[in-house]
């Protein structure tokens, strides 16, 4: 089967290529950049490049896009360029061909000011029907692209699937406060509860939902969903957890304290939502592998809690420069 990956330079757009080849599909990776998985050099803006990526593809993944850490960095006009121009030329060259499956990499970001809850409210607990409400460029475009690929299943039957993702990056936060209260292990650790994933069962995601696109669009209509490790929490703690997390996690994972003070790690004092996958693993049968509580067995083994590929694949950075104030600027 032939694949188009957008992105392939990129962290997902290599773990992608990276799993395709070795299951020896034919990959076209398209990228702006130069990389081992960069077959054809080019941009999704360029209708030219993007259909002569097309031919013979069966399916797309289209994980190319201006992330979250280049808000600071580029205008909003290279935001609107890339993800919602990019990704409108993508979507006609696939009908135009009639690829199988069409699967595009969002983000939970779309949420936006749905993810903090007023001051003395309990924790959000985010599911595929909570109203995206954008709190900056990115969200807005990649919000913009999800309604672009539902106008092209509605109106040229094209097998779209949407895979919001939390975060499986592994760069450091954004947060100077967070850098410096907690380890970058420790960090990525807690975020396995509500709002963190591996790359690798981010793959799986999309391989699954690619295999089951024209047959979920054909029976449930447009598909939207949450890509996030499975939550330990269950609705009843989101009161406790905004406030008290440890204590909440201490009864979810009993035995993660004595874990965490080998390494004196620590866990945040509150937590403000927790990405609920349900969805996913009910419809595409996706099983992630890595959670909390494989996090908490690795760690007391002393192992490295990333999956093989994210090791494989390691930090990427979104810049070609470095910043003083952490990994990226933050507008």
């Amino acid at each position: 089967m032939k694949f188009l990956v957008t992105g392939s330079a990129g962290h997902l757009g290599e773990a992608l290529c990276r799993t395709l080849l070795e299951l020896g599909h034919d990959v076209v990776g398209l990228d702006i950049l130069e990389s081992p998985y960069t077959t054809v050099v080019g941009s999704i803006t360029e209708r030219l490049v993007t259909v002569g990526c097309m031919s013979g593809a069966e399916v797309v993944f289209h994980a190319a896009t201006l992330h979250k850490p280049h808000v600071a960095t580029h205008s909003r006009q290279e935001f609107i360029d890339t993800n919602v121009t990019g990704t409108l030329s993508l979507l006609e060259a696939a009908a135009a061909v009639g690829v199988r499956s069409f699967v595009y990499t969002s983000t939970t970001s779309v949420f936006g000011d749905a993810l903090i809850p007023p001051a003395g409210s309990p924790a959000a607990w985010i599911t595929e029907d909570v109203t995206p409400a954008p709190r900056n460029i990115y969200g807005v475009t990649k919000s913009a692209a999800e309604d672009l690929c539902q106008l092209f299943w509605r109106n040229q039957k094209l097998a779209c699937v949407v895979l919001r993702t939390s975060r499986f990056f592994p760069e450091e936060d954004d947060s100077k406060d967070v850098r410096e209260a907690f380890s970058d292990g420790n960090v990525k650790a807690n975020e396995y509860l509500y709002r963190r994933v591996d790359i690798e069962d981010v793959v799986s995601a999309h391989l699954l939902a690619a295999e089951r696109a024209p047959e979920l669009t054909s029976e449930l209509g447009f598909r939207k969903y949450i890509i996030s490790a499975t939550t330990p929490f269950q609705r009843e703690d989101l009161a406790r957890l905004r406030n008290d997390a440890p204590a909440v996690v201490g009864e979810r994972v009993p035995g993660y304290e004595a874990v965490y003070r080998k390494r004196d790690w620590k866990m945040f004092p509150g937590i403000d939502r927790v990405y609920v996958n349900e969805r996913a693993r009910r419809e595409l049968g996706w099983q992630p592998r890595y959670d909390f509580r494989r996090v908490m067995e690795s760690v007391s083994r002393g192992k490295d809690f990333r999956s093989p590929l994210a090791r494989a694949i390691g930090s990427k950075g979104y810049h070609d420069e470095v910043f003083a104030q952490g990994p990226y600027p933050v507008e």
